[in-house]
């Protein structure tokens, strides 16, 4: 296991590991000989294979990719009704020491003493922030506390939910993790909160729930040899304030991605982009 203190930054670009499956452990080294540097992962066998996660990272290290030191790992903490059968805690514990169990688990898997980022994967209900959620977020602020993660995120949040933690008094989170549509405003009430509030908001699905977007005139008339439609997007998320995360399987486009942080678009097209939700 690596004890390596934790100093990495919060990059700017995130790797997203769901839905990889047996292809997990190849396509994190990959995503790290490519360039990423932010993995993001969780304690769901469900979506995500975590302890895949830890193999590829092992073979970077062995490679000489990276170092710990190197990388921001994110992983989070799921409820029951998010997980399979397959649960990294003991479902009859209360849920302080389901966040304890599955943060051990989770530092087993990625073979390292401190994740950089722990999120809550979701509150436990759609629309309040509960007490189950409170007990959950002071377990995660103790897991915090005592090193074994540097951050606390929030992820699947509406601005309902921020807002109660908020009257509530609670710690705020350090990051929001949300699926970003465009026929939404781009998640523009979270953004905002996160704004007022010094939040990071990381944004998911950005390609994948806005095909039609990509599809625009717009986006092409935007897109050149120097751009594509994916960069622009990228482009453009980061413009508004959203920390990007793709979860590509191909290496042509994690290679574009990472290159497309080189492409800034002008103001009015920034603009131009966040208009079309309306």
């Amino acid at each position: 296991m690596n004890n390596s203190k934790p100093t990495s930054p919060v990059p700017d670009f995130i790797y997203g590991t769901a839905w990889k499956e047996d292809r997990t452990p190849t396509l994190t080294e990959l995503a790290l000989r490519m360039g990423f540097r932010g993995i993001d992962t969780a304690n769901q066998r469900r979506h995500y294979f975590e302890e895949g996660v830890g193999q590829g990272l092992a073979a970077a290290y062995n490679a000489g990719i990276v170092t710990r030191d190197d990388l921001f790992l994110q992983t989070k903490f799921t409820y029951q009704p998010g997980q399979d059968h397959r649960l990294p805690y003991d479902p009859t514990a209360s849920l302080s020491v389901q966040v304890a169990q599955s943060m051990a688990s989770s530092l087993d898997h990625l073979g390292t003493s401190y994740v950089d980022s722990y999120v809550l994967h979701g509150p436990a209900s759609n629309h309040d922030w509960t007490d189950a959620d409170a007990e959950v977020w002071e377990a995660m602020r103790k897991e915090r506390d005592a090193g074994r993660t540097r951050l606390l995120g929030v992820s699947n949040v509406s601005l309902r939910h921020l807002q109660q933690m908020a009257a509530a008094r609670a710690e705020l989170p350090s990051s929001v993790q949300n699926r970003c549509y465009a026929r939404l405003g781009w998640d523009r009430v979270v953004r905002q909160f996160c704004r007022e509030h010094k939040i990071i908001y990381q944004g998911f699905s950005l390609l994948t729930a806005n095909q039609e977007v990509l599809q625009h005139p717009l986006i092409a008339s935007l897109t050149s040899a120097s751009a594509t439609p994916a960069q622009i997007v990228f482009s453009f998320a980061r413009s508004i304030g959203i920390l990007p995360l793709t979860g590509t399987s191909n290496a042509e486009h994690m290679k574009q991605d990472l290159a497309g942080r080189d492409v800034k678009l002008p103001p009015e097209a920034a603009q131009a982009i966040e208009s079309l939700a309306g």
